[in-house]
């Protein structure tokens, strides 16, 4: 069985983080499969660019939504749009991988991480082993931050998983009260607890500068959380760099222009035509 790496997009918003989240795991040499789930509210026009010939995704697969719609966990959020995240839990349906890495469209993968794959198997004791791997969140470290997470696929980890959304629920309204409720052990483990530089989530405002500084050349993908994404830096100084938007952290712009490098390199080889194969 192959390995893969899989995002979710639910709507045209994501698209272009999507498209760089792609483009940057090629760049780091990865040779496993790329996958992007996506739910039917996305336009045919986004799901023709996901399959690109310059070679973004290997394969779209095609899931239903799940929504909280839990109002009143995702206005302590503030981020009331993301009870449509819970459609993650469908990453436990793809039994035809045996081990997967997920990582939010809005992600950009700065080294390889296929260490993550190696680090599942030497874990996976049996057959019905149910291992998973994440990083802890910057808001609250005893949890993790679901934006990327390793996993093995279950039909039974999914199943429990919509049960347990369909009985308790999660304490944000979003996929990560209910992942961390159900892998609340996730850091008990020798393997289950990531290094924070395998998802760094910086914010717009607030970053900590010092260690940013100390462990910069270690990280290894960096997760623009929050509601300001670099995508939306849409506007250029007239010597083509990227200009902006609003009060943002020195280390969040110079991260969000790092993703929009990632981006112009894309576009340039789909300008030339040229695709990226590894093997």
């Amino acid at each position: 069985m192959t390995d893969a790496y899989v995002t979710l997009v639910t709507s045209d918003n994501y698209v272009s983080g999507a498209v760089t989240l792609a483009h940057s795991l090629r760049l780091s040499g990865t040779n496993k499969k790329i996958v992007c789930m996506v739910t039917p509210e996305v336009s045919s026009g986004s799901k023709d660019y996901l399959l690109d010939p310059g070679h973004l995704y290997d394969e779209l697969i095609y899931v239903e939504p799940f929504n909280s719609f839990d109002t009143a966990n995702l206005s302590l959020l503030g981020r009331p749009e993301l009870g449509i995240t819970l459609t993650k839990i469908n990453v436990w349906n793809l039994l035809q991988y045996r081990y997967v890495v997920f990582i939010d469209a809005d992600a950009m993968v700065l080294r390889n991480i296929d260490e993550l794959f190696e680090r599942l198997q030497r874990a996976d004791t049996s057959v019905n082993a149910e291992v998973f791997a994440a990083a802890p969140d910057t808001g609250w470290p005893d949890n993790f931050n679901s934006g990327l997470f390793a996993c093995k696929p279950s039909v039974e980890t999914y199943t429990n998983l919509k049960a347990l959304a369909l009985s308790a629920g999660s304490f944000d309204g979003a996929d990560q009260g209910l992942l961390n409720r159900y892998f609340k052990n996730w850091a008990n483990t020798s393997y289950g607890r990531l290094s924070f530089t395998f998802n760094v989530t910086p914010s717009a405002y607030y970053s900590y500068a010092p260690a940013y500084a100390e462990y910069m050349s270690n990280i290894r993908v960096v997760h623009f959380i929050g509601p300001e994404k670099p995508w939306n830096w849409n506007l250029r100084f007239a010597d083509g760099k990227i200009m902006p938007r609003g009060f943002t952290s020195h280390q969040f712009r110079e991260l969000a222009i790092q993703w929009w490098n990632i981006r112009d390199d894309f576009d340039t080889f789909k300008r030339n035509g040229r695709t990226i194969h590894f093997c």
